[in-house]
């Protein structure tokens, strides 16, 4: 976007100005160029289109929490690097440019807040954190969440982002599905609701254990949501896969997720669902 102004200091002049970076973008989907005040305004959704940006963390906290109500927990719990795992570089390079990177310990950040003044247990998937990956610090800092879930009676919340399990931590990482599995099992016990919010991209061994165990799973619009992804399922099956497949919308229609609400009415979904469950 090229502005034509005058300067001030030489009225002669007319160059052109460009305007400054990151004023505006462009959406990936219907190419509306977008002003940036005008997408934060908007929930990070395209006004035309409503295709839905990719957003961090404090993003979502800030749209689904009240103000200034969440409260993190357990940010000290971080990966360890058990197996000396070396790709292209060393796991515990990855560990310290994610943490630089992001400014979190680890791909899940875990915390209490409300919502419309109602408490709850909330975690949120970093997946700018190598991808949002599932290792031990992230199974270990669900379980811990879901404990403040049942130790306070109140609901859990999470919102996945996700690449799947961390390779670099192999069987360990795996073992995570189980042991997150396993206490979701003793809040259906305690009959206390457990919500997941699938946003794009969840898939992996997230998608196979909490993200797909929600009583109520809610999905972002346009959300990829799957196992393994679609190029390499067509590479295996040989075959072309269905328009739109695993993405929020096909989910919904196959009955996989319950509903796709779009990320301006999300606070005020969750809202209604809580109070439902408790009323």
């Amino acid at each position: 976007m090229v502005w034509f102004l005058r300067s001030k200091d030489n009225i002669e002049s007319d160059k052109p100005k460009e305007m400054p970076d990151g004023l505006w973008t462009k959406c990936p989907s219907c190419n509306e160029i977008i002003f940036k005040k005008q997408l934060e305004e908007n929930y990070f959704s395209c006004p035309k289109c409503d295709y839905h940006f990719r957003i961090g963390v404090s993003e979502y906290i800030d749209i689904i929490l009240d103000e200034n109500s969440f409260v993190e927990i357990n940010s000290h719990i971080t990966s360890a690097d058990p197996l000396n795992f070396f790709d292209s570089k060393s796991y515990v390079e990855r560990i310290e440019s994610a943490r630089a990177q992001t400014g979190f310990n680890e791909a899940l950040i875990t915390g209490t807040g409300t919502i419309d003044g109602s408490a709850v247990a909330a975690g949120f998937m970093c997946f700018a954190f190598i991808g949002g990956s599932m290792g031990s610090a992230v199974g270990e800092k669900f379980y811990r969440l879901a404990r403040v879930s049942l130790e306070q009676s109140i609901p859990l919340i999470v919102v996945c982002s996700s690449g799947g399990a961390r390779m670099q931590e192999a069987a360990l990482s795996l073992m995570q599905m189980a042991k997150t599995s396993a206490i979701l099992t003793e809040l259906n016990d305690a009959h206390l609701p457990y919500i997941t919010v699938l946003t794009d991209p969840t898939t992996g061994g997230v998608t196979a254990s909490y993200g797909m165990l929600g009583d109520i799973t809610i999905a972002e619009p346009g959300a990829l949501i799957g196992f393994a992804g679609p190029r390499v399922i067509e590479q295996t099956i040989k075959k072309k896969l269905p328009p739109n497949f695993q993405r929020a919308e096909f989910l919904f229609e196959k009955g996989f997720v319950d509903m796709v609400v779009s990320r301006k009415n999300l606070k005020s979904t969750l809202s209604t669902i809580i109070q439902w469950v408790q009323n």
